[in-house]
């Protein structure tokens, strides 16, 4: 199993170089050449084993490259008791009967991100063994809330790495900044930039194709890689659990092997839906993927009319994971919708680079709508749905998949599809508290971030996870901010004392 760039087909490397380098050299990103199936015995097998069992069968179809041990070191490492607080390591919880809530944060820092940045350390570091020559690996994240936190906790004093993560100075809610501003580790680095994800997100990118800085980090005996979802090593590990969730459900007796269904996402930079995707075509029964959006609704318009325009207004909301414009993940998917077709790629992205917009085929745009369905819905909706959920269920979510929660119930009006559905939750609501509270009816006026949590915890008898509990104490480490065309000097000059 080899990988191409999406840019360019005569780019083919291991799985190993793909974790390793992270991003194409001319910007394209790494996607498998074929797509692994799985057979009806080979689901079925998944059901009686555990979290890594399953992580293991899926990998091992991917990383060619990588030995048995390699695999079930890495999967062993990261899905353990010491990092999650579930033997599950997700978990399942029921709405009403056939809507299931996939909680993917039940790891170190409250957030689906945990799920595959916990094994990337263990991904990258196999992989440098195999592709580089001794050089250390300097870690860049351009982050919208829960990827820095969760990369900085997966890569602290990591020996050989070093991280730098970037996030917008106000595009975050303020328990994500305090998880990220007061992070431990000798070899992390955080700053925030002037200005919103995607300018984040571009700054990284162009420093992945900076001559002059590889240059010198090259002397140095650094070379980059990233953790944000361009990486292969990040995007691959969320398949597993799409898969896994799926043989659960057959496991506990709530669906049958074949029956389909429906798996609701909120997303902003496509690639936790991507990872459905590939999980539906690697053999995974899927009626309908929905992609759920808040406010930035482009990848909804984009979706629904094959137009992909950035050239609109940027929302700051209540749900600032998915406040994003530019969703690199999409990328991958048309590359594989158009059947490989690296020069339609070049050109779509290149006019998204110089006119911030671009238009697919009717054949792509066919291909598109027959596997999603998106909708989207504003702050207000989102804090209506928080509501709902809590007053009908007894079930506090946060506001990402508030949104993806609304989004499915429109979806259900509109269509009347009674599939039984999963719905991807992607964070614990008390990395929201502000919103959440003021969602269930809680007044916020003049309280700072951990008042307000005393009183959602008082409201709704629950409680917020010790992770979150801990950043209270913790000193503030990171105060830095620039603008973004001041974030090259800030890796390098971390890079200098390191």
């Amino acid at each position: 199993m080899n990988y191409r760039s999406t840019r360019n087909n005569n780019i083919s490397v291991t799985s190993a170089k793909a974790i390793a380098q992270g991003l194409s050299e001319e910007g394209g990103l790494f996607v498998p050449e074929s797509i692994p199936k799985l057979t009806k015995d080979d689901i079925l097998a998944l059901c009686d084993k555990s979290y890594p069992q399953r992580a293991f069968e899926i990998f091992r179809r991917y990383l060619t490259d990588f030995t048995d041990e390699e695999i079930n070191y890495c999967v062993n490492g990261a899905y353990s008791s010491k990092n999650f607080d579930s033997e599950n390591i997700s978990e399942i919880s029921h709405l009403l009967t056939g809507t299931y809530i996939l909680e993917l944060w039940h790891g170190p820092t409250c957030a689906f991100k945990d799920m595959a940045l916990q094994i990337l350390p263990y991904l990258l570091t196999c992989s440098a063994k195999k592709v580089i020559d001794g050089k250390d690996i300097a870690i860049l994240v351009a982050t919208s809330g829960d990827t820095g936190k969760a990369a900085l906790e997966g890569f602290k004093d990591v020996e050989g790495t070093s991280i730098t993560v970037f996030y917008p100075e106000d595009g975050v809610s303020d328990m994500q900044k305090r998880q990220m501003t007061t992070q431990e580790g000798g070899n992390v680095n955080v700053c925030a930039v002037k200005g919103n994800f995607d300018d984040c997100q571009n700054g990284v990118k162009a420093i992945f194709t900076d001559e002059r800085l590889k240059s010198e980090l090259d002397k140095m005996g650094i070379t980059f890689s990233s953790a944000n979802s361009i990486n292969w090593g990040r995007l691959s590990p969320q398949i597993v659990y799409y898969i896994s969730v799926y043989a659960s459900l057959i496991e506990s007796g709530e669906i049958g092997y074949g029956e389909k269904i429906n798996i609701v996402v909120p997303t902003g930079n496509f690639g936790n839906i991507l990872a459905a995707y590939y999980a539906k075509e690697m053999g995974l029964p899927v009626n309908k993927l929905i992609c759920a959006s808040n406010s930035n609704n482009v990848l909804t318009d984009f979706i629904n009319t094959g137009i992909y325009d950035r050239n609109r207004h940027f929302y700051t909301t209540i749900s600032p994971s998915m406040d994003i414009l530019i969703s690199s993940n999409l990328e991958r998917l048309l590359y594989h919708l158009t059947g490989g077709n690296d020069k339609q790629i070049a050109e779509w992205f290149g006019k998204l680079a110089k006119d911030g917009k671009y238009e697919v085929t009717d054949d792509v745009r066919s291909k598109v709508k027959d596997i999603f369905y998106a909708g989207y819905c504003d702050d207000d909706a989102t804090k209506s749905a928080i509501r709902q959920a809590f007053d009908e269920y007894s079930y506090l979510m946060d506001t990402h998949t508030g949104v993806a929660y609304k989004v499915y119930c429109d979806y259900k009006a509109a269509t009347g599809d009674n599939t039984k559905t999963v719905i991807a939750s992607t964070a614990n609501p008390y990395k929201f508290g502000k919103a959440v509270y003021e969602a269930v009816g809680g007044n916020t006026d003049g309280m700072d971030e951990f008042a307000i949590i005393e009183k959602l915890e008082e409201h709704t008898s629950t409680q917020m996870p010790a992770p979150l509990a801990a950043t209270k104490t913790k000193a503030v480490r990171f105060t830095n901010s620039v603008g973004k065309e001041g974030m090259s000097q800030v890796v390098l000059d971390f890079l200098k004392t390191r």
